[in-house]
């Protein structure tokens, strides 16, 4: 690993851990503030209330935590497997540690509740709630997605040998 994929590897870090640390104090915030009494912020359009999501987007997969944290895991160890040895471009390793930032937040939800603490709420659409992390990852996954469809070439990953060569 060379210097410059040492810095990657220490912002990535540093994103992941500061991008969880917004999620989990959002989250506890919500959790304070918002049960039973639910804050409109634009009247018809965006408001905070507190859920507790036993399932995955949308509330599908009901009550199966053992297979969301498992995933999850897995994931999270792939993606570190990929920083130590792929050489990727500065910016889908940023768009990487944002996803699994947002991963990471959900994941101590899970772990510690049994459930993912869910809080804004977009109501022209009635869409689902969600949350920051929730927001991490979709947004980095679409950006993720037009990356690599119109912006990375072939010289944007390399993967690293054993042998040096």
């Amino acid at each position: 690993m060379g210097k410059s994929d040492r810095h990657d590897f220490a912002a990535a870090a540093v994103l992941v851990i500061v991008l969880t640390a917004v999620d989990q104090l959002t989250k506890w915030r919500a959790f304070r503030m918002l049960p039973g009494k639910p804050m409109v912020l634009v009247p018809g359009v965006l408001e905070l209330r507190y859920l507790e999501n036993h399932g995955a987007a949308f509330g599908i997969l009901q009550n199966r935590q053992w297979l969301f944290i498992a995933a999850t895991v897995l994931f999270l160890a792939g993606m570190f497997v990929f920083f130590l040895k792929v050489k990727a471009h500065p910016r889908l390793r940023m768009l990487l540690a944002v996803l699994a930032g947002g991963a990471c937040g959900n994941l101590i939800d899970r772990i510690r509740f049994g459930f993912v603490r869910d809080f804004i709420y977009f109501k022209p659409i009635d869409f689902p709630v969600f949350n920051a992390a929730d927001i991490f990852v979709t947004v980095s996954a679409a950006l993720i997605i037009l990356y690599i469809l119109f912006f990375m070439n072939e010289n944007d990953l390399t993967f690293s040998r054993k042998d040096g060569a």
